[in-house]
């Protein structure tokens, strides 16, 4: 994965773009940015580019008629290259996590995954399992926050998600209060409502807007020719007008995925085969792949979930599963709007027991008796 050449090749978002831009050449960028958005907004190609911009040796500014400055960055320094290289993230936390399963055990409980792609920027993560952030990689980066920087004019720090630890939380609060004048704190969000209120009241919000689904069709068919009409569409409405995401779409895994949230939804529509459910749910073991395979399992419930509010509400032109419509007109007809309620506060606790490692299998298990009792 590369990142754009230039800040003209960034997806969407351009008034929202050129203001941190601006802002950077005129020495006004936040020491606390929080950068909100859906998944695949590109909130974290952003901040890298943010960054290279801050950071860059040569410090180019592309300039408009009005005289406006605008930073930019040149991409072949050495500052910009180092922090290129972080451009895959899972990539990056992936070889961080196999560093650490090689330390003997009781260094294992004491090593954080964080990225440190240069000297004077360093990237936290979720750490694994649990995917919070947790207060080891804050202290790193409040003790990391008080030296001045090495090589650079700045020290930046990246908080990759929302999810923290309570304690991480409160402790990134106290560094937020009174920021070093040679720090910047970029937050990325989905939900910025994950964040404790203090925390968002100390950052300056930037939200990414999604793409129309027109322009993220004429994108895939630009591309990703291989992808036929049909399969463009549908990939537009499930990526929710997220360039990235809608790039990097695996439909053969969300359709696969997909196929066990119906499963789980049809067991409580109907009468209900634990058979056919328990040897579905079995397959969602221990394990990284376990733990992708229960996340992509989610994210189709979750969007199964609102096609039928949708359906509910008499807003089908919202549908994101349009290739599913007759089947979901069918189970909105039988499944009434408090069940759906329940079943999305049921997802949230799933969702909840995963960040604490519970066994996958018996949580999906818990989780279709609930939407099966709430059914009947």
């Amino acid at each position: 994965m590369a990142l754009p050449a230039t800040f003209n090749e960034f997806l969407g978002n351009s008034a929202a773009v050129e203001q941190l831009r601006s802002a950077i050449a005129g020495g006004r960028f936040p020491h606390s940015l929080l950068l909100s958005g859906p998944a695949g907004a590109g909130k974290y190609t952003l901040a890298l580019m943010l960054t290279m911009a801050v950071e860059c040796e040569r410090q180019p500014r592309d300039h408009w008629s009005n005289g406006q400055s605008l930073a930019s960055f040149c991409g072949v320094c050495s500052n910009c290259t180092r922090i290129a290289s972080a451009a895959d993230l899972e990539e990056q936390v992936a070889a961080a996590v196999a560093a650490r399963e090689d330390l003997r055990e009781v260094d294992k409980k004491e090593t954080r995954i964080l990225i440190q792609p240069h000297p004077d920027v360093l990237i936290v993560p979720p750490d694994p399992p649990q995917l919070l952030i947790k207060l080891g990689q804050i202290r790193t980066l409040i003790l990391r926050a008080q030296r001045l920087p090495n090589e650079a004019p700045r020290k930046i720090f990246i908080l990759t998600a929302s999810s923290f630890m309570k304690e991480a939380a409160n402790s990134l609060l106290k560094l937020l209060e009174e920021p070093p004048n040679t720090v910047h704190l970029i937050l990325l969000a989905e939900n910025p409502g994950e964040l404790l209120p203090t925390i968002r009241s100390r950052c300056s919000s930037v939200r990414l807007g999604t793409l129309p689904l027109e322009e993220i069709e004429m994108l895939l068919a630009d591309r990703r020719p291989d992808v036929s009409p049909k399969q463009r569409s549908l990939i537009a409405r499930l990526s929710q007008g997220a360039a990235g995401q809608a790039l990097g779409f695996n439909l053969e895994a969300y359709l696969a995925a997909r196929a066990d949230a119906l499963t789980l939804i049809r067991n409580a529509a109907a009468e209900p085969d634990h058979t056919a459910l328990f040897k579905m749910t079995e397959t969602y073991r221990a394990g990284a792949d376990g733990q992708q395979k229960t996340s992509a399992l989610l994210r189709a419930l979750s969007l199964i979930l609102e096609d039928l509010l949708f359906l509910d509400s008499g807003t089908p032109e919202l549908l994101r599963n349009i290739d599913l419509r007759p089947e979901l007109e069918r189970l909105s007809g039988a499944l009434s709007f408090p069940w759906i309620e329940q079943a999305s506060r049921g997802l949230d606790q799933v969702h909840s027991g995963m960040r604490r490692n519970l066994l996958r299998s018996l949580s999906l298990d818990a989780f279709s008796s609930q939407l099966t009792d709430a059914a009947r």
